[in-house]
C-alpha cells in the first residue's frame, strides 16, 4: 500500500486535529489482528490525517512525512496483535510514528545527510505552509502579519528544540495529549513526561522572547 502525499495534505487541512475514533472498538480490532483489508483501510482513512499532520510536525518535511506515515501504518499492521488497547488507537499509532521518525533521523545522521527544510513549505497542494499548522488562525485581519511572524517565530523555535522536547510539545500542546497519552506514545514514565514539556516550554518561552 503507499500514499499519495498530495492526498495525505488535503486530508490533513481538511480533517480536525482530533481522532475520528476515540475508543477502541474490540471486534474493529480482531479485524485488523486477523489481517482484515477492509478493517486496516478503515484504520488509514480514520487516522492517516493525524499521523501525517503529527509528522510534518516532528519533521517540517512533507515528503518525509508521506514515507513515515506509509511506514506508520504497515508496522502497526505487523505489530497490531501486540496491541492491548492499553492506549487509544490513535496514541499507539503515534507512538509508532515517533519511533519510525526517530530510527529515520539516526538513518540521516548516521549518513550526515541532516537537512535544513524551508518554514515555508506548503503541505500538499494547498496554501497551507508547515508552520501555520500550528498556528491561531482566530485572529482578527489586522493581526495576520504579525501573527504570521509570530507563528514562523514559534516554528522556528520548536525546530530548535532538542528531539525529546519538541516530541512532547507537539503532542501536548499541539496534538492535545494528555500527559498520560504522551507518556503512552513516547513510552516513557508521567513523571519524565512532564518534565520534557516543562523544560520544552521554558526553552520556548526564552527563545521567544519579544513576541
Amino acid at each position: 500500500m503507499t500514499f499519495d502525499r498530495e492526498d495525505l495534505g488535503q486530508a490533513v487541512t481538511a480533517a480536525p486535529l482530533a481522532s475520528v475514533c476515540s475508543t477502541v472498538d474490540s471486534e474493529f480490532i480482531e479485524k485488523l489482528r486477523a489481517r482484515d483489508a477492509v478493517a486496516f483501510d478503515t484504520l488509514v482513512t480514520q487516522y492517516s490525517p493525524d499521523v501525517y499532520s503529527l509528522l510534518c510536525r516532528l519533521t517540517s518535511d512533507q515528503d518525509e512525512a508521506a514515507d513515515l506515515t506509509q511506514d506508520t501504518f504497515l508496522s502497526a499492521l505487523r505489530s497490531i496483535k501486540n496491541f492491548r488497547g492499553e492506549s487509544g488507537l490513535r496514541t499507539w499509532l503515534f507512538r509508532i510514528a515517533i519511533n519510525e521518525s526517530r530510527n529515520r533521523f539516526r538513518w540521516w545522521k548516521r549518513r550526515r545527510r541532516d537537512q535544513l527544510i524551508s518554514l515555508d513549505a506548503t503541505i500538499g497542494d494547498s496554501e497551507t505552509r508547515v508552520w501555520e499548522t500550528i498556528s491561531d488562525r482566530s485572529i482578527s485581519p489586522e493581526d495576520e502579519v504579525l501573527q504570521h511572524e509570530r507563528s514562523a517565530a514559534l516554528h522556528e523555535a520548536l525546530n530548535s528544540l532538542k528531539p525529546v522536547y519538541k516530541e512532547a510539545i507537539v503532542l501536548c500542546d499541539v496534538e492535545g495529549l494528555s500527559y498520560e497519552e504522551c507518556a503512552n506514545a513516547l513510552d516513557t514514565n508521567l513523571g519524565t513526561v512532564k518534565s520534557r514539556i516543562s523544560r520544552g516550554r521554558e526553552e520556548l518561552r526564552r527563545r521567544l522572547k519579544g513576541f
